[in-house]
């Protein structure tokens, strides 16, 4: 059964439905489904082992994230499907989360998600360590006999430097994937959605992540980590942020390359891998500046 098919039976529908494709995904098949008076927004998608995304994982983050006021409520849930009310709101290009007034939002948001989930978080939750992503995508693309294998051992021995200088870290829930498309803002506050990599994570993944994802300027950057630790930021907390950021920055590059192999979703995954690619490799190079 295709996605939408798998969307248009789904069990918590009153009536008949005519699944909406929503273009954009590129982990899952979305859906606008309008049933009755309300409006769903509806997720379909399995586990993807290779890229440490499992559905229970992301439905009790969801379900956090909905205790908080972060997301929208999660109305259903059965194996390869998410059901969620449909959100009335603009999704946000990276252009509008570099908006100085969006980055302040959005950092509130995150705060919320670092100090606040875990209070609401039940169950079985996944943690994730990026430097632990990073080395399990060696070992697929090397499964996969990808054609970016000359470049492993040249990223994992970055990944490891890179690791070092990062060091001991605090524990917080963290989203893990702030791309542009999962900030949302319906006019009065942004919500969060998309909580497919959610767990416990150092805070500076998820601020190098949303500057990385979004190409925000240095200078910004700097005010955001003084926002969040409420102090002026030290040499050390910048070396260990900036690694961070090349460290997210190469998961998305390896995410991709490992994307290229396993997904069947209509994405073009090798411009992708190239972009990110080239904004990792300035970014390790203004890393080695420091």
């Amino acid at each position: 059964m295709n996605p939408a098919e798998i969307a248009k039976n789904l069990p918590c529908w009153k009536g008949t439905v005519n699944p909406e494709p929503i273009k954009g995904g590129i982990t899952n098949a979305n859906f606008l489904v309008i049933d009755g008076d309300r409006k769903y927004f509806v997720r379909i998608g399995e586990d993807i082992p290779v890229h440490g995304v499992m559905r229970f994982n992301e439905a009790a983050a969801s379900r956090a994230a909905a205790a908080c006021g972060l997301s929208p409520a999660l109305v259903h849930v059965q194996p390869g499907a998410l059901v969620f009310d449909y959100l009335d709101a603009r999704t946000l290009d990276a252009a509008s989360v570099r908006q100085s007034t969006t980055l302040e939002r959005a950092l509130v948001q995150i705060l919320r998600c670092h100090r606040d989930m875990p209070r609401y978080v039940r169950g079985p939750i996944l943690i994730f360590w990026v430097f632990h992503v990073l080395r399990d995508y060696a070992h697929s693309l090397k499964d996969a006999e990808s054609p970016y294998l000359s470049e492993l051992p040249r990223f994992m021995e970055i990944a490891e430097t890179l690791e070092r200088v990062v060091g001991s870290v605090d524990l917080v829930f963290g989203h893990n994937d702030l791309l542009p498309t999962n900030l949302m803002d319906d006019g009065e506050r942004l919500w969060l959605i998309d909580w497919d990599y959610a767990g416990f994570n150092s805070p500076l993944f998820d601020l190098a992540n949303l500057a990385s994802n979004n190409e925000i300027p240095i200078e910004d950057e700097r005010r955001l980590l003084e926002l969040y630790f409420d102090s002026e930021v030290v040499d050390e907390t910048w070396r260990r942020y900036s690694a961070m950021k090349c460290a997210s920055l190469l998961r998305e590059t390896m995410w991709s390359m490992v994307s290229e192999v396993h997904s069947d979703l209509d994405f073009d995954y090798k411009a992708y891998t190239a972009d990110n690619m080239a904004r990792f490799d300035r970014a390790l190079n203004e890393f080695r500046e420091l």
